[in-house]
């Protein structure tokens, strides 16, 4: 899995950068390291399943602002922070934020190693996750103003008659939206529908 995985990394110290990708390229990581969280941002595209390693503690933009910025960018990139002993509350806030681990320095391999794999299982789960999103999006973006009000009430649980009373049309006017629906999301259950709706953050009709 290690060559399909980039891992980023971000800190001010050359010593430290230089150590921390020496270790990862020796594991089997591609690498690419940046002096600051600014360069990072700057210079970021998108590179499939990743994940980045910062130093909590940096001039300018520190490991929490630029854990800030990118959920700003909604950049989802699982992150392992390098930290102080003094900056443990630091991680632990990091990590309520949605930070995957943090390392104190200084590091010990064996554990930066086990904190990349999880991060770079999370990536891959995340990858996949989005991949999911992102075509329930596109299924959901095929269906008609109406048909989507359908899909709400249909999620919500409720049958025919209830729907056909609730958008003031005839049973059968729904039965017709219904079988159109199943048939454009590639469904075959309600169930089915359900996860493809909640997957692309559709919410059910309210009363």
């Amino acid at each position: 899995m290690a060559a399909t995985i980039k891992i980023f990394v971000v800190d001010d110290d050359d010593a430290v950068r230089d150590s921390v990708q020496a270790l990862l390229e020796s594991a089997g990581y591609a690498v690419d390291v940046f002096p600051s969280g600014r360069d990072f941002l700057d210079k970021y595209e998108p590179d499939g399943v990743a994940c980045l390693i910062a130093d909590i503690r940096m001039p300018e933009i520190d490991g929490l602002a630029l854990q800030d910025e990118l959920i700003r960018r909604e950049i989802i990139l699982p992150t392992i922070f390098v930290t102080g002993h003094a900056d443990v509350p630091l991680a632990v806030r990091a990590m309520k934020a949605g930070s995957i681990d943090f390392i104190e320095k200084p590091y010990d391999e064996k554990a930066l190693l086990g904190a990349v794999e999880r991060a770079a299982a999370a990536s891959v789960h995340l990858a996949s996750a989005d991949a999911d999103r992102r075509a329930a999006v596109e299924r959901i973006e095929t269906l008609t103003a109406r048909e989507v009000d359908v899909m709400k009430q249909m999620i919500a649980g409720r049958p025919n008659k209830v729907i056909a009373f609730k958008l003031e049309i005839s049973p059968r006017t729904v039965e017709v939206h219904r079988a159109r629906i199943m048939e454009k999301l590639q469904v075959r259950s309600l169930s089915e529908l359900v996860r493809q709706a909640l997957t692309a953050d559709v919410e059910p009709a309210s009363d």
